[in-house]
């Protein structure tokens, strides 16, 4: 019996996800969170062989700190983390991998599907959508830039039409700060404009 916690900020689609979990004889739901900090909370407690992650968990922490915080924590091998979301870019996909998940996979997968997912996240075999692998398999062939965090923050809200003082604002840091993350943005994607460096990003898949 595969033993999982279920983390998704949405009550409805938590709701939806235990039910259709029920369904599968050998998995076993112990329980539920609906924010990073429950999460984590209740895998200390509970410790489940699968962690079933939400990328995006409004207020708090999301998806991906609360998917490094549980793999730092752990004391085994176990808990593994498999993320279910409806978000695949390849910033997302990246971030999610280099925090330790063990799969990533798409909320518009088959319920078998996701079924094999978790039992392979449980023996710590990787579990990717077909289409995150041919995105993961893209990117071997051909690397994308990499970005920092803080890089990838400041694009998303370039993307979004913000200027560098909402922005910083935003992030809380000085404009300054901005315009020195903007320069190493603008050197890692070839561009020199703002314009460039959000059709750049689009088109990599590195923002939303």
């Amino acid at each position: 019996m595969t033993r999982i916690l279920v983390c998704d900020d949405h009550v409805v689609v938590r709701a939806g996800l235990l039910a259709l979990l029920a369904s599968a004889p050998d998995i076993e739901v112990i329980g539920e969170a609906g924010s990073g900090e429950e999460a984590i909370a209740l895998t200390r407690k509970l410790e489940p062989d699968v962690v079933l992650m939400d990328l995006q968990l409004g207020e708090g922490i999301d998806g991906v700190e609360t998917t490094r915080r549980i793999v730092a924590s752990r004391t085994g091998d176990k808990p593994h983390v498999l993320v279910l979301t409806t978000y695949d870019t390849d910033a997302d996909i990246t971030r999610a991998i280099e925090a330790g998940a063990t799969g990533y996979l798409l909320k518009a997968e088959r319920p078998e599907e996701l079924f094999a997912a978790i039992h392979a996240a449980a023996e710590g075999r990787t579990a990717l959508s077909a289409p995150v692998a041919g995105r993961v398999m893209a990117q071997m062939r051909s690397p994308r830039p990499t970005l920092t965090p803080r890089e990838r923050d400041i694009l998303t809200h370039l993307a979004q039409g913000l200027p560098n003082r909402e922005i910083a604002r935003t992030l809380f840091i000085s404009e300054a700060t901005v315009k020195t993350h903007l320069r190493r943005i603008y050197d890692k994607l070839g561009v020199d404009t703002r314009a460039a460096a959000v059709s750049v990003a689009k088109e990599q898949r590195l923002v939303p």
